[in-house]
């Protein structure tokens, strides 16, 4: 029978640190990857956890991310924050600018960050809510490689492309937690469901020919389905605009994929905003999303967005993480 491997998620970071570093990451860079990667275990985020450090390796291995690389910050203007990731991990380069990128808001009221050369940032959620943590409002915008056509159309032209919305609760953390993707379902739940020979589900993506597909390999080859037709994939549009064309990186249509081997650094881009709320409604924002919050809270089965995580990293810190055996070969063959 297979053998399942129970860890806490001081063990997923330390594996996943060890794991990066063995293939060539920087003790920085597999620090902060790591971090990402138990964060997304903790929250129950699978696709974005240890299922994805195999495919760091192989890309650290292989040049699509250098793993030596040190970002370079520059500060164009008191609230603008402009990081070159020298196509090392997003993650790293998100670090090395968050000082001033964090600082310039609660000075200026509102700041912007861009990434360029730049790579998977891996939860974008996690980095909306780290600046929810510091008592701003975080917008954050993350493209990928081409998987979703225009309506009418059959050839990829934005990525999944997704947004997210981090809203300070005044207790260090985040009161509302808003993450999506422009297709109807992440790109990775689908790797995932490739990697285990698991169907798909009929409305989630087109084979290469245009044709509804069930299989996720198919699927992979052809492209996603976005959310809510036109309108997700204007939302794919407008990330594509603010993380891609503002940053100065790549546009998905010459970004290399972030599966396999093909091709060298997908140089994908990143744009945060953060927003200080004192700057503009002062005390009375609290008072709104307190209220706002009630207002979803007091419904019967109603969840504000975000819940769920939260639910999860209660249960997950304390019960840890469970790794199938061919899972964890893969990560120690990396």
């Amino acid at each position: 029978m297979p053998e399942n491997y129970q860890l806490t998620l001081d063990e997923v970071e330390a594996l996943a640190t060890k794991t990066l570093e063995q293939a060539g990451a920087s003790p920085a860079a597999a620090a902060s990857v790591a971090r990402s990667t138990r964060l997304a275990e903790r929250d129950g985020i699978r696709s974005h956890g240890l299922l994805y450090v195999p495919i760091y390796a192989e890309h650290l291995r292989c040049g699509k991310v250098v793993g030596s690389a040190t970002p370079v910050v520059n500060s164009t203007s008191a609230a603008a924050v402009q990081v070159d990731a020298g196509n090392g991990f997003a993650h790293t380069a998100i670090d090395a600018g968050w000082g001033k990128f964090t600082s310039a808001a609660k000075e200026c009221g509102i700041s912007a960050m861009s990434l360029n050369n730049s790579y998977n940032c891996g939860v974008l959620g996690h980095h909306a809510e780290r600046i929810a943590e510091d008592g701003l409002v975080g917008l954050c915008f993350t493209h990928a490689p081409a998987s979703i056509a225009p309506i009418g159309g059959h050839k990829p032209v934005v990525g999944t492309n997704p947004f997210a919305l981090g809203v300070p609760n005044g207790k260090n953390g985040a009161a509302i937690l808003i993450d999506q993707s422009a297709s109807v379902i992440a790109k990775s739940e689908i790797l995932l469901r490739s990697k285990i020979g698991e169907a798909i589900e009929p409305d989630w993506a087109l084979d290469e020919n245009g044709n509804p597909t069930t299989d996720a390999s198919e699927a992979l080859k052809g492209s996603m389905q976005p959310s809510g037709g036109y309108k997700g994939f204007g939302v794919g549009l407008t990330v594509e605009v603010l993380a891609a064309a503002l940053s100065g990186a790549l546009l998905s249509t010459q970004a290399s994929p972030f599966s396999g081997t093909k091709g060298g650094p997908p140089s994908t881009g990143q744009f945060f905003i953060a927003i200080n709320p004192q700057s503009f409604a002062g005390d009375q924002f609290a008072t709104s999303i307190g209220s706002l919050c009630e207002s979803i809270e007091n419904q019967d089965g109603a969840r504000i967005p975000g819940s769920r995580r939260a639910d999860n990293r209660k249960r997950i810190e304390v019960d840890g993480v469970t790794v199938d055996e061919a899972l964890m070969t893969r990560i120690k063959n990396a």
